[in-house]
């Protein structure tokens, strides 16, 4: 049955690879080796060490089509997926395509580049190639194998050195499956995202997914970060998709000398989302920063993994995941420390929490410390509970009712999370967001 359904995936390769005569030869042997190594390693079982708190049986069984072109979509079908960005360069894919009509990139620095990942590797290949593929892990990681191989477009968002771009850019993809097609196979789209910062250069970047309830599609997508020496980057990610959707995401950086890496990780919506972020300090005094917050209702999996790779001395890292809970919903975590033995004067603190709001909800939390140096500061904490009752007692007794207080305690366990993304205006939309999915989203 597996190996019927690996070959389907063939097929449909194959029958995509018809319409890539355009791309560099390099690409074409890199996307066959990645389509190789997928068929080898066959989609993650639970008796994989990585995934065995998170079954991906629903993926692995269903059949998933590229979809088709001639998907009318304007800008009235976009707004809903949005975010109050005014201002900001936009680059809009629909179904993994790009849309030229609904994309708006104003003026920009010279050197800067914001365009299809798909017309920058005709227009400039030798640009591309050093970053696309070097950093994500296809010999071992199933679905980045399987993004490898497919993708059809994305973003390529290139910096230059000592550049300082001061508008945010803001990279959407948005799947919407046709409605009453004739192919009633459920979609599937691998956005690819290659994000290069050179030296004393600093940028905003935002990427958003989202898609409607009503239709059960696979996003499968990966992101590629270099940082130059003392680059700056604010990056975020912003996942809202549909109810019965499934998300597989990778996000890969690299940052030389005493760059500075903060990486915002919002997690809204689908039915089995996988969220995977992997950095390497790969100089002295570098800085990385992980925040992540994710809501969960119905039954609901969202599986965060994070890797820390201090492979230089002197650098820091700070790391806060917070998840809210509810109905039978799951989650896990499994946020890895790696410090090389050279890394010594490595300062790195990760935390854990989880808000627990039924007796149903449950999470798989796993910290590690993998340290092979002696002079190090590294700690961690997670914490897994329900609403203080205590707490929930002395704002009644300040006039809240019990939906509340219980609402305004959810709010405030969120906002830690969500008061430490830089962007207000973003800010401000996603904590909108979250109040309108919390439970007891009808209190004031």
């Amino acid at each position: 049955m597996m190996t019927q359904s690996l070959d389907k995936y063939v097929a449909e390769y194959e029958n995509a690879g018809r319409g890539r005569d355009a791309e560099p030869p390099w690409l074409t042997s890199t996307r066959r080796h990645a389509l190789d190594r997928f068929q080898s390693l066959g989609f993650p079982t639970t008796r994989d060490e990585e995934w065995r708190f998170t079954s991906v049986s629903p993926i692995a069984e269903s059949t998933f089509a590229l979809p088709l072109d001639g998907r009318s979509f304007g800008r009235a079908d976009l707004a809903p997926f949005r975010w109050p960005l005014v201002g900001a360069h936009e680059i809009v894919f629909v179904n993994g395509r790009y849309a030229a009509g609904l994309s708006h990139v104003g003026a920009l620095p010279r050197g800067v580049r914001i365009e299809s990942l798909a017309s920058a590797l005709v227009s400039r290949p030798d640009e591309v190639e050093p970053s696309l593929t070097r950093l994500a892990d296809a010999e071992r990681h199933a679905f980045t194998a399987l993004n490898t191989a497919f993708f059809e477009d994305g973003a390529f968002l290139s910096i230059p050195a000592h550049t300082i771009l001061d508008t945010p850019i803001h990279v959407l993809f948005v799947t919407s499956p046709a409605v009453g097609a004739l192919d009633a196979r459920a979609t599937m789209t691998h956005p690819r995202v290659v994000v290069v910062l050179g030296d004393d250069s600093q940028a905003s970047i935002v990427e958003s997914y989202a898609g409607p309830n009503g239709a059960a599609y696979l996003t499968n997508a990966v992101t590629e970060v270099v940082l130059g020496e003392s680059a700056v980057l604010d990056h975020y990610t912003l996942q809202r998709e549909g109810a019965r959707s499934y998300h597989m995401a990778a996000l890969h950086a690299r940052a030389a000398r005493s760059a500075n890496l903060r990486a915002h990780a919002i997690s809204l919506g689908g039915s089995l989302v996988r969220n995977e972020v992997t950095v390497v300090l790969d100089g002295e005094g570098v800085e990385c920063t992980l925040n992540g917050l994710y809501l969960a209702d119905d039954r609901r999996v969202v599986d965060n993994h994070t890797t820390i790779d201090h492979a230089k001395p002197h650098c820091g890292s700070r790391e806060i995941y917070k998840g809210i809970l509810s109905d039978a919903a799951r989650a896990v975590f499994n946020g890895k420390i790696i410090v090389r033995p050279d890394a010594q004067k490595t300062d790195a603190k990760q935390t854990n929490r989880a808000l627990l709001l039924s007796d149903n909800a449950s999470i798989n939390t796993k910290p590690q410390l993998e340290i092979f140096a002696n002079d190090v500061k590294c700690t961690h904490g997670a914490a897994v509970g329900q609403l203080d009752d205590e707490a929930i007692f002395y704002l009644r007794s300040r006039g809240l009712s019990d939906a509340e207080a219980r609402h305004f305690l959810i709010r405030a366990f969120a906002g830690d999370v969500l008061n430490r993304l830089p962007l207000e205006p973003l800010r401000t939309a996603v904590e909108e967001v979250i109040v309108r999915q919390l439970p007891g989203a009808g209190v004031s």
